[in-house]
């Protein structure tokens, strides 16, 4: 399905297409920029911004700007460029300080990717559009939004805890947060609309602190 994207989406997605195939020839240039806990810990606290337009390979940008180009339009429709330019960005950084203070302990640590930002207006679309169905590759059938967004973040929340794959899932959980946030704070209708789905990510929100606390500790 072919999407009627703004001028702001279409920036977005070039400047990761950019920023990301230079990054995939030029070692030095993806370390310079790359989201990276000693690093920060250091005072690099740029990274936490454009390491969400460098990605480690092609199918990991091709999905991140596909989701993105998927629901973008219907995202900016309903809020307007500034707000969606704070969305995106919001949550692209909420997701990344997240990440910050969950692997704080871990130097090592590294990431990469818009995946945080992508999560937020994914996020946004299912507050704002909560009769929203989406068809998930390999299941035959539409899944309605709210059951998709409570099954993902529990996944997310699942990956923080076991930490055994090379997903940025904390990443992830707080770009989610930081779309429902801004979401909220630009249009808090959706508080009425999406009750179900908002309780449910409360008490997941909760156990998410919970295991940052204790990470910590």
């Amino acid at each position: 399905m072919i999407q009627n994207i703004p001028p702001l989406g279409i920036l977005i997605i070039l400047v990761n297409v950019i920023v990301s195939l230079r990054g995939f020839k030029d070692d030095i240039f993806f370390n310079k920029y790359r989201f990276e806990i000693r690093k920060l810990r250091e005072g690099d606290y740029f990274r936490l911004l454009v390491s969400g337009f460098l990605h480690v390979n092609t199918t990991h940008l091709l999905f991140n700007m596909m989701t993105f180009y998927f629901f973008v339009s219907f995202v900016f429709s309903a809020l307007g460029t500034i707000e969606f330019s704070i969305l995106y960005f919001g949550s692209l950084i909420t997701g990344n300080l997240f990440a910050y203070a969950f692997h704080y302990n871990q130097p090592n640590y590294s990431a990469v990717g818009a995946s945080g930002a992508v999560t937020g207006v994914l996020f946004s679309a299912l507050l704002l559009y909560p009769s929203i169905e989406l068809m998930i590759f390999f299941i035959p059938i539409p899944i309605p939004g709210y059951l998709f967004g409570i099954g993902y973040m529990t996944y997310t929340l699942y990956g923080m805890k076991t930490q055994n794959d090379n997903i940025g899932h904390t990443a992830h959980f707080g770009g989610a947060v930081g779309g429902i946030i801004v979401t909220i704070f630009f249009n808090y209708q959706v508080i009425f609309t999406s009750q179900l789905m908002l309780g449910v990510l409360s008490i997941i929100t909760i156990f998410a602190g919970c295991l940052l606390y204790f990470n910590k500790n």
